[in-house]
């Protein structure tokens, strides 16, 4: 199977409307009305009209951290001689784990500045974000970028800049497990979790443990390749990092043992 599909999905004169960049619109507009409904189970404190705040600086965050860990860790080589290119995002080139540090901090300017437990907004974060995985990954798979290593499976595709052979869709396995899956499991575990930071520090595990193994069957970036004898890409690397800081994580929350409350939603006549 070859995938030819066009990643833009209309046009006028220069400015380009590309399913990328819609992808990431429909990971938001789900992530708000997910917010809204944890607002109206009282598990996350604030004003419905402070979701679109928090929405603003989750997006701020996201493509800041996504952006420029991109720029400087995945592929500083090429643009250190492009500077003009460092803020184009719509060509792509984002990294999740980039995106992951950018998001926390998005969620720690809001919580402070809203007075709302730090790990609770975390929480919320990643019960709700994590179908955003989804959606990114998809995009990927428009773009026919972050393709998987050459294979002789049935479904293997042929993608336009990866050759004429056949590879695996790892943009697909990553959107089923680290987006679909996972989400369903923090939504569906939600109401049985006690503690402030534990839902946070199954995302972050999972994440890492999901990622780890897709990565096997993902073509690493070329202008990286393989660490430690040709065995481990760059982003299994990070993950064993998410993964740490998720134990670590899960440590510091049963230790600290803040109970979730379970509020009626906050008044906003």
């Amino acid at each position: 199977m070859i995938v030819e599909l066009d990643p833009v999905i209309f046009s006028l004169g220069p400015l380009q409307v590309r399913w990328y960049g819609m992808m990431y619109v429909i990971g938001f507009v789900i992530s708000g009305f997910l917010m809204r409904k944890l607002v109206d189970e009282g598990f996350f404190h604030v004003e419905k009209e402070k979701v679109d705040s928090y929405i603003t600086h989750s997006i701020i965050g996201l493509f800041l951290g996504a952006r420029f860990f991109y720029v400087f860790v995945y592929n500083w080589d090429y643009y250190s001689q492009n500077l003009p290119e460092l803020l184009a995002v719509w060509r792509g080139g984002l990294s999740y784990h980039g995106a992951i540090i950018g998001l926390i901090g998005g969620a720690f300017v809001f919580a402070r500045k809203n007075k709302i437990p730090f790990l609770q907004i975390l929480d919320v974060t990643c019960v709700v974000g994590s179908q955003g995985v989804f959606w990114g990954r998809i995009g990927n798979f428009i773009n026919g970028e972050l393709y998987g290593r050459v294979t002789e499976v049935p479904w293997g595709m042929i993608f336009p800049g990866g050759g004429p052979y056949p590879r695996h869709p790892s943009q697909l396995y990553e959107a089923v497990l680290e987006g679909l899956f996972l989400f369903c499991v923090l939504w569906m575990i939600r109401k049985r979790v006690r503690v402030y930071g534990v839902l946070t520090s199954i995302y972050f595990i999972g994440y890492a443990s999901l990622r780890f193994i897709a990565e096997y069957f993902r073509e690493p970036d070329s202008q990286l390749g393989y660490y430690f004898g040709g065995t481990t890409t760059m982003g299994q690397i990070l993950c064993l990092l998410m993964g740490l800081g998720g134990i670590l994580a899960l440590m510091y929350s049963l230790r600290k043992n803040t109970l979730i409350e379970i509020l009626p939603p906050k008044n906003t006549d």
